[in-house]
């Protein structure tokens, strides 16, 4: 990852981000779980993860143009649940239930998706990056069976 930093100046990242998965219309690259899950965007694995937000007390600023099954979003999510205040909500349990249902089920996905197009270098070590600490999340999960 550092290497890969160090290989591209800020700008050159930004485009090549933009490139990827910004853009007008359709980008090359979905950052939203429904994409995945579904072939769609705002459907119902979207519907599914705002109903698990407003039970965690949680929804989405009206002031983000982007929806709640954005990979950022749900890394900020997973971020609250880890490093929260509030034991009852951020706990592994909960860290656990809902990696386990609104993250895990596509982010290989998306990761794939990244390390596949021919114009991503930063952002396919990245993924790369993305996969590897997903999979011990997942294995640090499965360990508290």
């Amino acid at each position: 990852m550092v290497a890969a930093a160090r290989a591209m100046d800020a700008g050159a990242i930004a485009q090549e981000y933009d490139a990827l998965f910004g853009g007008v219309g359709k980008p090359e690259v979905y950052l939203f779980g429904s994409h995945y899950l579904s072939g769609f965007l705002n459907e119902k694995p979207l519907a599914r993860l705002r109903e698990t937000l407003a039970e965690l007390g949680l929804g989405r600023d009206e002031a983000m143009p982007e929806t709640e099954d954005h990979i950022a979003y749900l890394c900020e999510v997973m971020r609250y649940l880890i490093a929260g205040d509030d034991v009852a909500v951020a706990n592994l349990t909960r860290q656990r239930a809902f990696f386990s249902e609104h993250v895990q089920p596509w982010l290989p996905a998306l990761c794939d998706a990244i390390s596949a197009h021919p114009r991503a270098h930063f952002y396919a070590v990245l993924a790369s990056f993305t996969r590897a600490f997903a999979n011990v999340e997942a294995q640090g999960f499965d360990m508290l069976d």
